[in-house]
């Protein structure tokens, strides 16, 4: 008997554009208080620039780079968020970016080494062959050129196997980590409170992978730092604790990595 192949079940941000887009753009998102600043300090984009926005979601990081004078490519692998990067543009941006619906590993729209830097921005964690995103950054950037990639801190943040603990007796807040160096995939669910059918997948990665990555596709690792909470406790009898432990375990790793 012939085998009829399943559809396969989409697992990109799409069926949650409008929210996911509403989410980033809040003043207190992580994205818009500390990924932003950080990044735009950390890339130093200048004018005439060429920057790649792999997996750029509704255009959120696409649109500073092209506020800062860069000539700008971005792509997503979804349709609908891609609808709502050009939507969210002005007229400036809109004509110093160029928005394409395409996934991370194939830009073939992109001229080889026609790029001067890359970022890629809390996606990353979400590919399953990094291998080949990391080989296809490595082909579109010159010799010299830099990739910039933000994820959730994978040495702190392992999906489904960490989260904040409370000691009672010492009064302290502490990260429980259950699992680090096993590569794994993990079903999240896209909407907290809304349809359990939309899911996504997160890759947790040990560091030491994502390195052999680099070093695999011909890049080597020039920078890297680590980024924490921009959140207060203002009351409470945890509030202490609760700020020392933010401002001492980071949320995000930036990764730096320069093509030889």
């Amino acid at each position: 008997m012939k085998r009829v192949a399943r559809p396969k079940k989409s697992t990109s941000w799409g069926g949650v554009a409008e929210w996911y887009d509403a989410v980033i753009q809040d003043d207190d998102s992580y994205q818009n208080a500390v990924v932003l600043p950080n990044l735009m300090r950390v890339m130093r984009v200048a004018a005439d620039e060429r920057v790649f926005d792999a997996a750029c979601g509704s255009g959120f990081f696409a649109r500073e780079f092209a506020r800062a004078g860069a000539c700008v490519v971005a792509s997503d692998i979804s349709p609908e968020l891609i609808a709502l990067a050009r939507k969210n543009c002005d007229s400036d941006s809109a004509a110093a970016i160029s928005f394409h619906v395409a996934s991370a590993d194939a830009s073939e729209f992109v001229a080889d080494a026609s790029i001067d830097k890359i970022s890629i921005v809390l996606a990353l964690q979400n590919m399953e062959h990094i291998e080949r995103v990391m080989r296809e950054c490595a082909r579109v950037l010159r010799p010299g050129g830099k990739l910039f990639f933000v994820l959730n801190h994978p040495t702190f943040r392992v999906p489904g196997a960490s989260e904040w603990g409370w000691d009672e007796g010492a009064r302290v807040q502490y990260r429980r980590v259950e699992r680090y160096m096993t590569e794994f995939k993990y079903r999240v669910q896209m909407h907290p409170g809304s349809d359990p059918s939309a899911v996504t997948f997160s890759f947790h990665r040990p560091l030491q992978l994502y390195v052999k990555h680099l070093s695999r596709a011909g890049f080597a690792l020039t920078h890297l730092e680590e980024w924490v909470s921009n959140r207060k406790s203002s009351s409470g009898p945890r509030a202490g604790a609760e700020n020392k432990v933010r401002n001492e375990i980071p949320l995000f790793l930036c990764v730096v990595a320069t093509k030889m």
